[in-house]
């Protein structure tokens, strides 16, 4: 009995080194860039760039949830509107005239990690471009980076046309640039036509000379004199039986290209005597809506008391061309010994300066 038990032990022990050198053996004969056991094999993939050409602009909504925005967003007026933007310091842009008239309605914060916009009692005149963007620093040198923006209409039934403070605009058109005429309207499915008063007619819209976009307007590809006038536009809508008509338009043609002040001076006598009274005039064509300054060094100055008198006009000059000419006249009385010498005007508008100069000589 003995025996058969050491016998089989004996087996069991054999059988068992046996298998531990099998074992061993299909390990050597393994590749050497096996698996570990317990990993599973992945399949590699390019890293996916999509994620950082995303917006980073979202839309709040009710229970929590959001809305990653897109271009454009059509929304009802009245309910309070929060926007978000991911990152620890963000800057925004809206429509101006929320800063040009101190707008309550409009609450922006930053918090940790990101930045929040909010609007209450949105209307129609709050239609527009809604941006937002991370803003970088070191030190004291700020830069923007991965800029968001979404045009948002709020749609109201009794409001086609963007609602303007100013009823009666001024577009000026030049030869080298494009012009718009900006009738916005506050939903996109709005039908839109450009119409002159006088002749009354219809513009027609090729889109390509001439092509509209409701988030900007009508905008004309190379303007000619004959494109100046009083304009208006007209929406209809399929909400609407009625049009509805945009605030007017004066469209002016420009004459006098981009650049510094083209500048003249005139002095209404360049010989005087003493006890005499004179005058000199800087006249300067430009740009109608660009504003013109005017400094001037003369002999006697911070001695001798004299009158300046700024003033500008918008001047017809035919065949629909408009020049905005602006005047500094400075006058000296009771003329004395020393201011005679040279007088000079320096004009500067903001795409730089001139500087023209006149020499008031005495009769002796």
């Amino acid at each position: 009995m003995k025996l058969w038990v050491f016998l089989t032990l004996a087996l069991l022990l054999l059988e068992l080194q046996n298998g531990a050198s099998r074992h061993v053996k299909r390990q050597k004969d393994a590749p050497e860039n096996r698996l570990r056991p317990g990993r599973k094999k992945v399949k590699l993939r390019p890293p996916d760039v999509r994620g950082k050409s995303q917006t980073i602009l979202t839309q709040v909504l009710n229970k929590g949830r959001f809305l990653r925005l897109g271009d454009t967003l059509t929304l009802n007026p009245g309910k309070t509107l929060e926007l978000r933007c991911k990152g620890t310091k963000i800057g925004w842009a809206y429509p101006s005239y929320l800063d040009t008239f101190n707008d309550s309605r409009l609450s922006i914060k930053q918090h940790e990690k990101f930045g929040q916009l909010t609007l209450t009692s949105p209307s129609a005149a709050d239609t527009g471009e809604y941006s937002c963007w991370v803003v970088l620093c070191d030190g004291e040198e700020c830069e923007s980076d991965r800029t968001s923006a979404t045009y948002i209409y709020f749609t109201d039934k009794d409001e086609l046309f963007v609602p303007s403070a100013i009823h009666f605009e001024i577009v000026y058109l030049r030869p080298d640039k494009s012009a718009t005429v900006p009738c916005r309207v506050t939903t996109p499915k709005a039908t839109v036509s450009l119409h002159r008063e006088v002749p009354p007619e219809e513009v027609f819209a090729d889109g390509s000379l001439i092509s509209y976009n409701p988030t900007k307007g009508f905008i004309l590809q190379k303007p000619s004199p004959e494109h100046a006038g009083a304009f208006y536009c007209k929406a209809n809508s399929t909400t609407k039986t009625t049009p509805q008509v945009s605030t007017k338009y004066q469209l002016l043609y420009v004459e006098v290209p981009n650049g510094p002040p083209f500048a003249t001076i005139e002095a209404s006598s360049n010989e005087v005597s003493g006890g005499d009274i004179f005058n000199i005039t800087c006249t300067v064509l430009g740009e109608p809506e660009v504003e013109v300054s005017f400094s001037w060094r003369y002999p006697g100055q911070d001695q001798r008391p004299v009158s300046i008198q700024d003033s500008w006009r918008l001047i017809n000059r035919g065949m629909g061309h408009t020049t905005r000419i602006s005047q500094s006249v400075m006058t000296v009385d009771d003329v004395e010994t020393i201011d005679f010498g040279n007088y000079i005007c320096t004009a500067k508008n903001t795409h730089g300066e001139t500087s023209v100069a006149t020499l008031v000589n005495s009769y002796d």
